[in-house]
């Protein structure tokens, strides 16, 4: 073997001995799932990858994502190995104030992704690709799975858009080491399953002896000289490799080595590795990338919001909102989960058509792709049906773990779709954005406040924006000069004498505004609040106007009761002593018109004006 080779074995021997280390010192952690892939990291960080670990932003830089991110201690190992780690830092894994956490999270500067819910990397690796093509930049992006999230739906979703891409650029690697949580895998060490699942992909697809140094180098060489497409590395190891005691042995998932095994342990790898010892000393040089390193990243800008010649839906005021900005901002990207006749993305592929990414019916791998794209400073508005969001939870949850700054767009929201029924009606959406860290939800009644509230996305940066859309056409409520903000609300009708408060947003709003009009015949006020920033809210509003209205709040919303819009205005306003009546989705809807629905579920003006005589 050449002193190159020699020298990764020695790395790969450290990363084993400092996993353990690191793990057994927390007390916890996955070591055995660190020291089947200690093998795969050494050679792709000490001799494949061109990155820079003093600077791992930079746009050139190869990628490489942790998917089976409870294998967290290897990854902290390599950079210190790198130089960027201390050996006392190591050794803090998983305590409360350590950046070194159980799974990779960014608080741990040089993660490429929050990861840890398996089947999320390679999507958000595909994202990475994709922003690369855009940047024009020639580098390359490698994600680890285990053989366990192979199972998951959505690592498949990501395999076939990759191959219909012709991604090239991306290199999966798979640690098929046989041995999941409580069981064998589903295909075990049949590693030809795997080969004819990619293969059927239209993937190019190796397989190595994930444990020779020598047979790793060359795989990665015959990865980067195909162009076609992207390719996996099918790479056959064992779990707990170089401890004789756990090797390929059930029943040691995620149990770490006790400090008086640890002596015996790392005198075994010792004399395991012993030959590697050799090049302790050997001095190693970073593979700096060598190509392009320039990328355009937009300040916060404004949209020119155009004249509408009448009442238009939200949903296509949304896609042409995008579309401008995506004239204004080159960073701009949609994702659209081929419903893009409905959203109106299309309006932002007929402009901007290598900046539209049409992700077909795989709304997982969609959100997925757009946390990639957020790491390359790109800013992706992904769009579909409210309705079908709820099966992207675990990519959104991520996504706010990781505080990756998503634009997401629910359209078709409520029973006002109509005839299409319950199962495509976004009913719980609100309840779900609601839950995520570092969130807002926006929900505009009109074409305007449609084109502002993108604005406000397009410019926040700090976790994953919301915005939710109406099938139907509302009318014109705001003048073009009219300014919105993050946690703001508007009073549009404000009274002397006030008996209630009704506070709406989106198609409610104009419930409200009707059930005012008819109320206002009977000598009966009532104040409207278009409370379009449901998170954050503007609390201080809501109780100044609520109180000034005989302490009586009506909220309306086109959304289930629970963790929606009135349970938000209720929640924020429990202690101020005003009486909220909730008017929302509490049946489970049907088929039929819009307007018919919302008079079944009592969210219309006429149930308005039953709440408020009631």
């Amino acid at each position: 073997m050449n002193q190159g080779a020699c020298l990764l074995e020695y790395k790969a021997y450290q990363l084993r001995v400092d996993s353990i280390r690191a793990t057994t010192a927390a007390g916890s952690g996955h070591p055995t799932s660190c020291l089947s892939a200690a093998d795969i990291v050494a050679v792709l960080f000490f001799k494949v990858m061109q990155y820079n670990p003093h600077n791992p932003s930079q746009i050139n830089n190869d990628r490489f994502l942790l998917s089976k991110g409870h294998a967290a201690p290897l990854l902290y190992a390599a950079f210190k190995q790198l130089g960027v780690v201390s050996d006392e830092q190591l050794l803090t894994l998983r305590q409360i104030n350590s950046i070194l956490e159980g799974h990779p999270t960014f608080r741990f500067y040089y993660a490429e992704a929050a990861t840890g819910s398996l089947g999320c990397g390679l999507s958000i690796g595909l994202g990475i690709t994709l922003a690369n093509q855009l940047n024009q930049q020639d580098c390359y992006t490698y994600v680890l799975l285990g053989d366990s999230e192979c199972s998951e739906g959505s690592v498949w979703e990501a395999v076939q858009l990759a191959a219909h891409y012709k991604t090239h650029k991306l290199i999966a690697i798979i640690d098929v080491n046989r041995l999941g949580q409580a069981n064998e895998t589903i295909d075990g060490y049949a590693t030809d399953h795997y080969e004819k699942k990619f293969t059927a992909f239209a993937w190019n697809v190796l397989q190595v002896d994930g444990h020779s140094i020598a047979d790793l180098i060359e795989v990665f060489e015959q990865a980067h000289e195909y162009c076609e497409g992207p390719t996996v590395i099918i790479a056959k190891t064992v779990k707990g490799y170089g401890v004789a005691s756990v090797e390929n042995k059930s029943d040691f998932h995620g149990k770490v080595f006790k400090p008086e095994e640890l002596p015996d342990i790392l005198q075994q790898l010792k004399d395991r590795f012993a030959p590697t010892a050799l090049f302790e000393h050997e001095t190693w040089q970073l593979n700096l990338p060598t190509f392009n390193d320039t990328q355009i990243v937009c300040s916060d800008f404004i949209l020119p919001v155009p004249i509408f010649p009448g009442a238009t839906a939200t949903r296509k005021a949304y896609g042409q909102a995008i579309t401008v900005a995506a004239s204004v901002c080159q960073s701009v990207v949609c994702f659209d989960a081929e419903v893009k006749n409905s959203t109106f993305a299309q309006l932002f592929e007929h402009e901007h058509p290598f900046r539209f990414f049409e992700s077909f019916i795989a709304e997982q791998n969609m959100v997925g792709m757009a946390i990639g794209m957020t790491r390359m400073k790109k800013i992706p508005f992904v769009s579909t049906f409210a309705a079908f969001l709820t099966r992207t939870f675990d990519q959104l949850r991520m996504a706010a773990i990781g505080k990756n700054p998503l634009r997401i767009a629910g359209s078709h929201a409520g029973v006002s779709i109509g005839q299409d029924g319950p199962s495509q009606m976004g009913l719980e959406d609100i309840a779900m954005m609601r839950t995520l860290p570092g969130s807002i939800i926006l929900y505009p009644s009109d074409a305007v406040s449609t084109f502002k509230l993108v604005q406000l996305m397009a410019n926040y940066h700090q976790g994953i924006s919301y915005i939710r859309l109406t099938r139907e056409a509302t009318p014109i409520l705001y003048d073009q000069t009219e300014s919105f903000q993050l946690g703001g609300c508007k009073v549009l009708r404000q009274p002397e004498g006030a008996q209630a408060l009704l506070v709406a947003a989106g198609i409610t709003v104009h419930e409200a505004l009707k059930a005012a009009d008819l109320l206002l015949k009977e000598s009966i006020s009532v104040a409207v609040i278009d409370l379009y920033s449901i998170k954050p809210l503007d609390t201080q509003t809501l109780i100044a106007v609520g109180k000034q209205c005989q302490s009586r709040i009506i909220t309306i919303e086109d959304h289930y009761l629970e963790g929606g819009l009135g349970q938000a205005v209720a929640a924020a306003l429990v202690n101020e002593s005003i009486n909220i009546t909730q008017l929302a989705v509490k049946t489970l809807p049907r088929s039929g018109r819009p307007e018919e629905l919302r008079a079944m579920v009592k969210i219309d003006s006429q149930a308005i004006i039953q709440a408020l005589k009631g």
